[in-house]
């Protein structure tokens, strides 16, 4: 997929998740994500957070003690501390932005709305099918790109 067409599809994927959030029953909000000790509030926070700047970014993983997993998970728990009815208008505000966190390629945001809106949508027992090209190029990267995905590996 060329930029663009990523661009795209993070919008389009931006807009469908914000409609799908927008309706949640508090229980919902509470349910146990797919994300391991996330709530499905939490991935909601996590992707409102997908510009941030390389300034907020340091100082994340400075308070994480530069661990790069808790600062992602740090960020998305005090993120999921705002109002719900925030989440849907930040993502519905992002839409239209290529900006991205520092270090990334359009590629990641990719990743993390087509992945993480099944995180919300699966344990709530709402569809949401997968738009299958993004989601093979989505695949691919992750396959291709060691951190933080997966370990390399050591011969």
């Amino acid at each position: 997929m060329d930029e663009d067409a990523v661009w795209r599809v993070i919008d389009d994927e931006r807009s469908r998740l914000a409609d799908l959030i927008d309706d949640l029953s508090e229980s919902e909000w509470r349910t146990p994500s797919l994300c391991s000790e996330w709530t499905v509030r939490e991935v909601a926070a996590h992707l409102t957070l997908a510009q941030t700047g390389l300034l907020s970014a340091t100082v994340s993983l400075i308070r994480a003690g530069g661990g790069f997993n808790r600062m992602v998970r740090d960020t998305a728990i005090r993120q999921a501390q705002l109002p719900v009815h925030e989440f849907p208008q930040r993502l519905r505000a992002m839409v239209g932005s290529r900006r991205t966190a520092p270090f990334i390629t359009a590629l990641e945001p990719m990743i993390d709305i087509l992945c993480h809106a099944q995180d919300i949508a699966r344990p709530i027992g709402r569809p949401y099918p997968m738009p299958a090209a993004p989601a093979a190029a989505a695949a691919d990267r992750v396959w291709r790109q060691s951190f933080p995905f997966r370990a390399p590996l050591i011969l």
